[in-house]
């Protein structure tokens, strides 16, 4: 990337991602409209971690020339209209109106828009609606004004409340940031997110990346101090574009952890990427060995993309990978040792000394394994998971520790998520995921967990597999 489009696209995000002002050209009293959508979302703001609004403290603008008032709003006619500076346009009209809007922008000397409008380079190379797109960017390029889609979701910034996307709603503040061609699957990760604790720092939908692209965003977000690990949906890059992203990649993973999923792996998919985002899918093993490359961790499927993405942004990398596993069930034990040698993840095996010191707490049961995974039995009450998972804890050369818990009748879930919670509070600095199997009676500790920002997953492979990543052994 040149130095000269380095600086602007920095400037440029920093602006979208901390605007003073948004306008919505296109903003509508038709409450199934995507203008309307968008400017309730900006008014509404993004959620907090105890469930609350936190709204956007900046001003939001109403455009429409047809109406006098929006949800409360004055609305004005035009963006020359609007008496006061405006940062950020978010255009939601049809896609013939678009290159006037643009005109727009650049005489109201807006620095970024972001176009939501559909029926631009989607359409086909060689259609009408990509002759619209080109005429919509080298306007903006004339006028140094910076473009996110065509045909984008919008853009949620949690750590400030901004919502400026018709996504249906926000998720909470945290350390995720999503970077996705798919606005739909933003869409679904968001109501994810409100079941299952995760928390963002950004969500991006890139649409068609007529101007800013993936490629930017990773950039920026590697400096980003509210991002701690980045999350990437891409589908394919534009002609030529192969070497900047493989630069961008390498610059963020070497920051921060960034995990890929990659659309369009097959033949049928590629297809269906060039009527999505007017992206080339290209070879998927080339892809591959760009993201080997970079240092980018590979996701296996959507779920994996933000169980991955979650934990690394809520839980410590491991110094080494040197891991032990606690459980209250032989069978999900040996699984998580077969899903350790599937993922590279190392168990370690237990020293006579720490053998000594957990059966010295005379807690144990005289059958357990004394062996890693550290089977402590069925019956094990929360007082033997603390005996055990504090002696490994203790431990330097354990650098990991994955809980596992099966349920029996003795086996108190609430209470053995609390040992957890307390004991990562006292190592801090060693990671800790788990798997708290079941589904009614396990609900209440796997939220305790979750609240505490220990990953919990309902599959001892997805834990395995966390703490593969948080101990660098994926790839």
């Amino acid at each position: 990337m040149n130095k000269a489009r380095n600086k602007t696209v920095v400037d440029a995000i920093s602006v979208l991602m901390n605007p003073r002002s948004v306008a919505v050209v296109g903003a509508s009293r038709d409450p199934d409209s995507v203008g309307h959508g968008i400017l309730l979302s900006l008014l509404k703001g993004c959620v907090r971690a105890n469930g609350a609004c936190k709204p956007f403290s900046g001003r939001v603008y109403a455009v429409n020339p047809n109406a006098d008032e929006i949800l409360g709003l004055k609305c004005f006619p035009t963006l020359q209209a609007v008496p006061e500076p405006i940062d950020v346009a978010v255009i939601a009209v049809p896609a013939k109106i678009v290159p006037n809007v643009m005109r727009s922008c650049a005489v109201k000397k807006i620095r970024v828009a972001v176009i939501i409008s559909a029926g631009f380079a989607e359409l086909g190379a060689e259609s009408q609606g990509a002759r619209l797109q080109e005429e919509v960017i080298q306007t903006a390029r004339r006028n140094s004004i910076r473009v996110l889609g065509p045909n984008a979701l919008g853009v949620l910034r949690p750590p400030i409340g901004l919502n400026a996307s018709f996504a249906p709603s926000a998720p909470p503040a945290g350390g995720i940031a999503f970077v996705t061609q798919s606005g739909a699957l933003a869409d679904s990760e968001i109501d994810v997110a409100l079941r299952e604790k995760h928390a963002f720092s950004a969500i991006v939908s890139l649409g068609n990346q007529g101007d800013l692209d993936a490629s930017d965003f990773l950039e920026w977000l590697a400096r980003d101090a509210e991002t701690k690990s980045i999350a990437v949906y891409l589908e394919g890059l534009r002609a030529g574009e192969g070497r900047r992203f493989l630069r961008a990649a390498r610059y963020a993973a070497k920051r921060k952890p960034v995990v890929v999923l990659k659309g369009g792996r097959s033949l049928e998919g590629a297809r269906a990427v060039s009527s999505h985002t007017a992206v080339l899918a290209g070879s998927p093993k080339v892809f591959d060995s760009v993201l080997a490359q970079a240092g980018c961790i590979r996701a296996e499927g959507f779920e994996d993309l933000f169980d991955l993405a979650n934990a690394l942004a809520v839980q410590p990398r491991a110094r080494k990978n040197a891991v032990v596993v606690v459980t209250n069930g032989g069978g999900a034990g040996v699984l998580c040792a077969d899903y350790a040698r599937e993922f590279g993840l190392n168990l370690v095996p237990l020293q006579s000394e720490t053998i000594a010191k957990i059966e010295a707490g005379g807690r144990m049961h005289s059958a357990w394994s004394r062996s890693n995974p550290v089977d402590i039995v069925g019956d094990a009450l929360p007082e033997r998971y603390a005996s055990a998972i504090n002696a490994v804890l203790e431990e330097d050369y354990v650098h990991g520790l994955i809980v596992l818990q099966t349920l029996q009748t003795m086996t108190r879930p609430e209470e053995d998520a609390r040992v957890v919670v307390e004991a990562h509070a006292r190592f801090p600095e060693k990671p800790v995921v788990c798997a708290f199997l079941g589904g009614r009676f396990s609900r209440k500790s796997v939220e305790l967990l979750r609240e505490n920002g220990i990953p919990d997953f309902n599959d001892p492979r997805k834990a395995v597999r966390a703490m593969a990543a948080l101990c660098g052994a994926l790839k």
